[in-house]
């Protein structure tokens, strides 16, 4: 997704937080998961809970995620 540098100084916003501001948001409304919002926002699971924690916003997490975050700690060698 490329934002132009007009949009972001527009708006008085990065294009890190941008990219944070619609992970939360796509998050929030439960069209993406804990995992795909946080890579969306290029950050890691635990710095993407505490920014949704700062925020005061709650974390749904069902067994689908779990099997997501399984699956993704099994690609990437962690037993």
């Amino acid at each position: 997704m490329l934002i132009s540098d007009t949009i972001l100084q527009a708006a008085h916003i990065t294009e890190a937080e941008l990219r944070q501001e619609i992970a939360i948001l796509l998050f929030q409304q439960e069209r993406l998961t804990l995992g795909q919002a946080s890579r969306f926002a290029e950050m890691s699971q635990l710095q993407f809970q505490r920014l949704l924690g700062s925020r005061h916003i709650a974390l749904h997490y069902d067994l689908a995620e779990l099997q997501e975050d399984v699956k993704s700690l099994q690609e990437h060698g962690w037993q």
